[in-house]
């Protein structure tokens, strides 16, 4: 497996990375477990709301500590580490951009994703849409978030069953993380987890991106709260403080 450089942000080990190396590592990762039965390489994402949740819970801590690769998936996170880390990252590496960069070379490569997570319509839209922009995709399966904790195990059966060589887990923080602590060591036919948040919403067309110009400025918040203020404002005027905090105290 190999070895990922961090850079310590928000007690969190981020890594140094850009998107495409993050996509070729996806796909070797993927076809270095194909058949084996072994525990899946796992990816998750670090975001301001992600930081906040590290810089009051413990717990939380430790569940994304159980990552093999933490992505920073906000751009003031990036930013920071320019300004006043030893070890500053080369990029963002935004979900909703990555599964692009890894449904291309999937295509060529012969590998599979699987959706788990949204609602039953956005899930579908959401592989409709993949199908459509990437006509040589395979999708082993996918399936809505809706499910209660007795039938998780029907669940990481049909998963390993299917045997996809990616799954994508859209169930929100930190229900993914909390379903892959429970579940990683059962997901034997899986290649590579990938936790996910919002991302089918976006790919099936319910929410749209940033400009490009937001995106670049770490200002995808900001567009974000303006669109769903009631759902989104609080939430922002509370965890970015807390982010900002948590990278001030425990940054190298």
């Amino acid at each position: 497996m190999k070895e990922w450089p961090t850079s310590l942000l928000g007690r969190l080990p981020i890594t140094q990375t850009d998107m495409k190396t993050s996509a070729r590592g996806f796909v070797a990762e993927a076809l270095a477990h194909r058949g084996s039965g072994r525990r899946p390489f796992y990816s998750t994402s670090a975001n301001g709301q992600v930081l906040a949740l590290c810089g009051k819970d413990p717990d939380f801590v430790r569940l994304m500590m159980k990552a093999d690769q933490i992505h920073a998936d906000g751009m003031p996170m990036v930013l920071y580490s320019r300004l006043f880390s030893a070890r500053p990252l080369p990029e963002r590496v935004a979900t909703t951009d990555l599964v692009h960069e890894v449904a291309r070379l999937a295509e060529q490569q012969g590998l599979s994703f699987y959706f788990l997570g949204a609602s039953e319509e956005i899930n579908a839209k959401a592989v409709e849409a993949m199908r459509k922009a990437y006509p040589k995709l395979a999708f082993a399966g996918r399936r809505n978030g809706y499910f209660s904790r007795d039938e998780e195990a029907g669940v990481v059966e049909a998963i390993n069953a299917a045997k996809p060589d990616i799954l994508w887990i859209g169930l929100g923080v930190p229900l993914e993380q909390q379903f892959i602590e429970r579940n990683i060591d059962r997901l034997n036919g899986v290649g590579v987890v990938k936790t996910s948040g919002g991302l089918f919403d976006f790919i099936s067309g319910k929410n749209p991106r940033a400009p490009q110009w937001m995106q670049d400025a770490g200002l995808e918040w900001v567009y974000r709260a303006m669109r769903e203020p009631r759902r989104l404002g609080m939430r922002y005027l509370t965890t970015n403080p807390q982010a900002i905090g948590a990278l001030i105290r425990h940054s190298s």
